[in-house]
């Protein structure tokens, strides 16, 4: 049952545990007739001790960094990303890393796919102006701001409809004059991100990725309003086989990155209340940011406890059961069964979001419409068919029965719960997908293999590896989902443990 895990908990260890400064969760009764109830809750209507004020406000400062953290990780996610992209292969609105020969787990990287060909890059419309972008036909891929907002898809949910076309990308507040021509999209941050994947083709007996590079390398950019002379060329760097770190930080340096974008960025780009909460931890756009030492010891242990807070959410499971894709799976989905802005019919889901943006990045209407033939879906779980959690050191099975319902491409990937990267072995791709020769059972079905060590008689395409003593996620990704997945009449099975 969802929340299963939650409500093994007694009442009174919950209850222990949520008392704050040693006080009670829950007011006493103070029998009291001559004085109002907060009067008599707090401290016979007088002043605190001056060391129980100074405490609570410590503890409303940790509090609020934490929530800060919670929040404001969708920016720093792809800020993380941005500084590691630019610092090897650097920095223009010309400059569009390529991962042409697909990316490997020496990319720290939020769930990346190592089975479609990754363009990606970061673009800052306060330098350039308004820019244009010609995307390439075919592409699966969106825009977004720095809280990772999606501006538009590109591709077959996009404008374009898969036909490739000529995108206009706006700064905040843009005034100036907006040619019909081109299919407009005005953003809410300086800074933008890119994220095209394009399709590989089929090789012999496993993906070729040439005509997905292909493809990516028609991209062009550049600034609506520059003379042709002074467009420099596109550059493509190939950031294929290389050891990159695109994680957001995990130190003090994830206030001061914070810090600097809220300067760079416009005001409007936060709401007023999400700026309150920065501004009770001292982040003002265009004033100092100097904690105290006290200060900087409650945002180091916020930045260490938010992100355990944010996967024990995750591994006790929601009382709703929202997550869940079916009744007897251990399937989930990141939105749970919310919007790609992280709405629920009546609020915004913010345990889902941070979730999301600690494991993940780039959230978009593709990702959760219910589009037959066109966009993508991504279920995942965390536990096996016993519901116990996946365990790197564990051999399981993965069954699949035929006719998967990508009309794409369909593909499989253990990742690592707690930031989404690929879990590094000497197998550097721990992923596979339908364009290998996987061998079928004879009622079309197939059969993959998690585990420490390959299992005999497993072919190389069927078997993931994984790292013995570490949880993983498992990844189902359906490019171009069909009905059949939506109707629920195609199911993958839960992961089975098996004996190596």
């Amino acid at each position: 049952m969802p929340g299963s895990h939650l409500r093994n908990i007694s009442a009174a260890s919950l209850i222990a545990s949520l008392s704050i400064m040693g006080s009670p969760l829950f007011a006493q009764d103070t029998g009291s007739t001559d004085m109002s109830p907060l009067v008599g809750q707090i401290n016979d209507g007088n002043w605190l001790a001056e060391d129980e004020a100074q405490s609570l406000l410590a503890e409303v400062y940790y509090q609020r960094a934490v929530y800060a953290y919670m929040t404001m990780l969708p920016a720093l996610n792809v800020i993380g990303m941005r500084d590691g992209s630019q610092e090897t292969f650097g920095e223009g609105y010309n400059v569009l890393p390529i991962w042409k020969d697909r990316m490997d787990s020496r990319a720290w990287v939020p769930t990346p796919n190592a089975d479609v060909i990754y363009s990606m890059t970061y673009l800052d419309l306060k330098e350039t102006g308004p820019l244009v972008v010609k995307a390439p036909p075919n592409v699966i891929g969106m825009f977004t701001d720095f809280f990772q907002r999606t501006i538009t898809d590109v591709g077959a949910i996009g404008p374009d409809r898969a036909r490739g076309g000529l995108y206009l990308l706006l700064p905040p507040g843009y005034e100036g004059h907006v040619p019909s021509s081109y299919m407009a999209f005005e953003s809410s941050t300086y800074n933008v991100f890119l994220f095209f994947r394009t399709i590989m083709g089929q090789g012999d007996g496993e993906p070729d990725p040439a005509p997905a590079v292909e493809t990516a390398e028609q991209t062009r950019i550049y600034p609506l309003w520059a003379e042709e002379k002074n467009i420099p060329a596109m550059e493509f760097p190939n950031a294929s086989g290389q050891r990159l770190d695109m994680m957001y930080p995990t130190d003090m340096e994830y206030w001061t990155k914070l810090k600097e974008f809220v300067d760079y960025e416009p005001v409007e780009a936060i709401t007023p209340e999400l700026r309150g909460v920065l501004a009770s931890i001292g982040i003002i756009k265009g004033q100092p940011f100097e904690p105290n030492d006290w200060q900087r010891e409650a945002l180091g242990k916020a930045v260490v406890d938010a992100p355990k807070m944010i996967l024990a959410s995750a591994q006790l499971g929601r009382e709703d059961g929202r997550s869940k894709y079916y009744e007897d799976r251990q399937w989930e989905r990141a939105w749970a069964a919310g919007t790609a802005e992280w709405m629920q019919e009546s609020y915004l889901d913010l345990g889902a979001r941070s979730r999301f943006f600690q494991y993940a990045y780039s959230s978009a209407p593709a990702m959760v419409m219910r589009t037959t033939g066109a966009g993508s879906k991504y279920p995942f779980t965390i536990r096996d068919a016993d519901g116990d959690l996946l365990e790197g050191g564990q051999t399981y099975k993965l069954h699949l029965p035929a006719d998967i319902p990508a009309a794409l491409f369909w593909a499989v990937t253990a990742y690592n719960v707690t930031d989404g990267t690929m879990p590094e072995t000497d197998q550097l791709l721990p992923s596979t997908n339908g364009y290998y020769d996987i061998p079928k059972n004879d009622d079309g079905s197939i059969d993959l293999y998690f585990g420490p060590e390959q299992p005999e008689g497993v072919e190389d395409a069927a078997f993931i590896k994984t790292v013995p003593g570490r949880n993983f996620v498992a990844v189902l990704r359906l490019y171009g989902a069909e009905d059949a997945f939506y109707d629920q009449t195609w199911k993958p099975d839960d992961l089975v443990k098996v004996e190596p």
